[in-house]
């Protein structure tokens, strides 16, 4: 008897661990992950994610959502001081949160017109409410260092900046560096801010603090000052308190491409004969945009059979410019251009074979080679604000060395 009840024993212990293996077999349920957006906790709604779409209005939107024409018609008349309904555009972003019961009752509509600002309106009440929010935005600086291993911007990219900073920079240096002739192996450092969106979205560069750049053999380092600290114009000087923008562009194309240049006897490609060639030949497809090199007043803009269609801008007492072979003119005489507007584009016509802007050059009343002139930078820091940025630029100068030489 004793042998029986010993084996119903492991019998029933044998079925009950079998029980709990099972039990342990069974999958668990994981819990939902907590999400936070516009300041809610969206797991206590059921949440509708959706873009405005043509024929999309606010009131057909909330329409949907068991409202009647005359409560939408009442709703849009409350909410118009805070949000006019009309700036509603296709293809920008809206959420809808709804209650998480049976009646899914509207309770927030949430729309937004740009990556940092949104509109709340508010249905959980009787009186409808409608505010303007702005999403958090952080900032986070950093320097990064290196060497040019290909073009500026695969550089940069290389070292996780985004195409932004490589376009800003290049805006900086453009009087100073020709990006295109840097070679592989030379050193750069830069500091700068970006800005995050809830400290994750990336919103851009806020500031360029601080940059050098080798180019041919010498670091040219630039630094943002402000001479007046009421300008809201910042400008760029290198550790020695020098401009580095230039009264005059380089060039009035952004790509260089030089095919003829300044001479006193050149043969003449279309008269068959050997003259003076007074300017410099960009060539480059026709349509290209021309630049006027400096800021100034348009002196002529017309046409003439061996210019074609031709600008010639005056910028001061000392000094003019000039733009041939133009397809079109896009300023007229009389009319004030800042440095590096559009005033033209790149055409063949007068005496040209091929499309190409001539560029001329005038000092003191005379054309002379643009190329060889030492151009004057724009003004010089005034001696009295020279402390004030050693003060300033020092510190940054010194991180940059540094961080640029552990790397």
């Amino acid at each position: 008897m004793k042998k029986i009840i010993t084996l119903l024993v492991i019998a029933l212990l044998i079925i009950s661990c079998k029980k709990d293996n099972e039990k342990s077999l069974l999958p668990t349920k994981k819990a939902e992950p907590i999400r936070y957006d516009f300041g809610f906790r969206l797991n206590d709604f059921f949440v509708i994610n959706d873009t405005i779409k043509s024929g999309d209005t606010f009131g057909s939107i909330i329409e949907k959502q068991n409202l009647n024409s005359k409560q939408v018609y009442d709703i849009v008349a409350k909410v118009k001081d805070t949000f006019d309904v009309r700036i509603v555009r296709i293809g920008k972003p809206y959420t809808m949160l709804l209650s998480k019961d049976k009646s899914k009752k509207l309770q927030y509509f949430i729309y937004q017109p740009d990556q940092l600002s949104y509109y709340i309106v508010d249905f959980r009440d009787s009186i409808v409410l409608a505010s303007k929010k702005t999403k958090p935005v952080t900032f986070k600086r950093r320097t990064i260092a290196g060497e040019l291993n290909g073009s500026l911007s695969e550089t940069l990219h290389n070292e996780g900046a985004s195409a932004a900073l490589s376009s800003q920079l290049i805006g900086i240096y453009k009087w100073s560096i020709d990006f295109f002739k840097s070679k592989k192996g030379d050193k750069f450092a830069v500091t700068f801010t970006e800005r995050f969106i809830n400290d994750t979205v990336y919103d851009g560069i806020d500031s360029l603090e601080a940059a050098f750049f080798e180019y041919k053999g010498k670091k040219i380092y630039a630094f943002p000052f402000k001479q007046n600290t009421s300008d809201k114009k910042v400008d760029y000087y290198d550790d020695e308190g020098k401009a580095l923008k230039n009264f005059f562009l380089k060039a009035p194309l952004k790509s260089i491409n030089i095919t003829s240049k300044f001479s006193k006897s050149r043969f003449h490609p279309v008269q068959l004969r050997w003259k003076a060639h007074s300017g410099t030949d960009y060539a480059a497809p026709t349509g290209t945009p021309i630049m006027t090199t400096a800021s100034g007043v348009v002196e002529k803009a017309g046409y003439s059979i061996g210019n074609g269609n031709y600008v010639k801008v005056k910028h001061d007492k000392t000094y003019a410019t000039q733009y041939l072979h133009m397809s079109r003119i896009l300023v007229r005489r009389g009319q004030h251009v800042i440095q590096g507007q559009i005033i033209g584009k790149v055409g063949s016509t007068g005496l040209a074979t091929g499309p190409h802007v001539c560029y001329r050059f005038w000092k003191n009343g005379k054309q002379v080679d643009a190329l060889k002139l030492k151009l004057p930078n724009s003004a010089p820091m005034d001696s009295k604000n020279k402390p004030r940025f050693i003060e300033f630029m020092t510190p940054l100068k010194r991180e940059l060395d540094s961080i640029a030489a552990l790397n």
